[in-house]
C-alpha cells in the first residue's frame, strides 16, 4: 500500500472512531473498554483491508469488526451495573460505604466522545436518550447478541436485513432477538428523564437553583428541588439512597464532608453534570471529589449518580485539576 493510500486509509477509519466509540460503548457500558475495542476494531481493519471486498460498505464492514470484538470482550459474562442494580435502597441510619472494583461499575462517557453530529433536532434526542445511565443499565440486562441487535435496530435504525448480514444469520433470527430484547428491556423499565441538549429556560434554573443550594449547604432548598423518589448513588460504593429525606440525612451526616464544595457544569451521557470539588484546607483552593451526573424529569431532580473515581473521571472530561480560593480552574503547570 503507498503512503498515499495509506493515509487515506487512516483518515477514513478514524471518520468512524465516535460512532463506533457510541456502539462499543453502549455495548460494554465502559467509556475505556469502548476506546480499548475501538482502537482493536480499526488495528484489525488496518490490517485485514486487502480482504475487504467492498460488497458492503465500509462502514458496515467496520461495525462487524467492532461487533466481534464487544462480544469476545463479554464472552466472560461480565456486566456493567450502578448500585440500584444491585443492591436495595438503604436507609440512611443503616448506611454503610462498600466498596466493589471498577470492572462492576456502569461508567459515565462525555457526549463529545460517543454522540454524532446532527442538526436534527429528533435524532440528536434519541442518541442522548440512548447513552443515558439508565438505559445502557438497561441494556447490560440483554445477552450480548440481542444487545448488538437491539442498539443496531432501535439506536442506529438498521434494516433485519442489515444486521443479519452482520451477525451472519437469518432476518427471521434477528426479529425474534429485537423481540426477546424489547421485552427484557420493558421489565427493566429505564427511568425517563426530560431531554436537556439544549436546556430549556426552566432546566437551566432548577440546576442554578441546584448548584446555589449544594455549594450554599441548604439543606431545605435541596429538599425543595428533590423529588420525593429522587436517588442518590456514589460508585465505587454499592450504597444508594431513595427519598429526599434520606438524601438530606446522609448529607448532613458523613456527606458534611461536602459542605463548602464547589460545582462546574459539564454535560456526560446526554444529561447535565458537575465537576464537584472539595475545599482543600491545607493548600487552599479546591480539589476533585467526584463528576456528579443528574437527572432531572418533570422539573424536579429525580437522580444523583456522583463517580469518586476523580483520576479517571476528570482527565476523561477535561475537567481542571484544581480551582482557585474563588473557585476558578487552576491552569495546568
Amino acid at each position: 500500500m503507498s503512503d498515499l493510500a495509506a493515509a487515506d486509509l487512516d483518515v477514513r477509519l478514524e471518520g468512524h472512531r465516535r460512532e463506533l466509540t457510541g456502539y462499543c460503548y453502549r455495548m460494554l457500558g465502559s467509556a475505556f473498554e469502548a476506546e480499548d475495542a475501538v482502537q482493536d476494531t480499526l488495528v484489525r481493519a488496518w490490517r485485514s483491508i486487502d480482504k475487504f471486498e467492498g460488497r458492503a460498505s465500509l462502514r458496515s464492514w467496520l461495525y462487524r469488526i467492532a461487533t466481534n470484538v464487544c462480544l469476545d470482550m463479554l464472552t466472560a459474562g461480565s456486566k456493567r451495573a450502578r448500585p440500584m442494580d444491585l443492591t436495595a435502597a438503604t436507609p440512611v441510619a443503616g448506611a454503610q460505604l462498600n466498596s466493589r472494583p471498577e470492572v462492576t461499575w456502569l461508567e459515565p462517557v462525555p457526549d463529545g466522545r460517543v454522540l454524532p453530529t446532527t442538526e436534527d433536532p429528533a435524532e440528536a434526542a434519541l442518541a442522548r436518550e440512548s447513552v443515558r445511565l439508565a438505559f445502557v443499565a438497561a441494556l447490560q440486562h440483554l445477552p450480548p447478541k440481542q444487545r448488538a441487535v437491539l442498539i443496531l435496530r432501535e439506536v442506529l435504525a438498521w434494516k433485519a436485513s442489515e444486521v443479519a448480514e452482520l451477525l451472519d444469520t437469518s432476518v427471521a433470527s434477528v426479529n425474534s432477538a429485537l423481540q426477546r430484547a424489547r421485552s427484557t428491556l420493558a421489565e427493566a423499565e429505564p427511568k425517563q428523564s426530560d431531554a436537556a441538549d439544549p436546556l430549556d429556560e426552566e432546566q437551566q434554573k432548577l440546576l442554578d437553583r441546584y448548584v446555589a443550594a449544594f455549594e450554599g449547604y441548604d439543606m431545605t432548598a435541596l429538599t425543595a428541588l428533590l423529588h420525593e423518589d429522587a436517588t442518590l448513588s456514589m460508585p465505587p460504593y454499592d450504597l444508594w439512597l431513595r427519598g429526599h429525606d434520606d438524601i438530606v440525612g446522609w448529607m448532613l451526616g458523613v456527606g458534611e464532608v461536602c459542605r463548602g464544595s464547589r460545582l462546574l457544569p459539564t454535560v456526560a451521557n446526554g444529561t447535565p453534570a458537575f465537576a464537584h470539588y472539595h475545599p482543600d484546607h491545607e493548600k487552599g483552593g479546591f480539589t476533585p471529589w467526584a463528576l456528579m451526573v443528574i437527572e432531572t424529569s418533570g422539573g424536579k431532580v429525580s437522580g444523583i449518580c456522583s463517580f469518586l473515581d476523580t483520576e479517571r473521571w476528570f482527565p476523561l472530561f477535561d475537567l481542571p485539576a484544581r480551582l482557585d480560593e474563588e473557585g476558578h480552574p487552576v491552569p495546568a503547570p
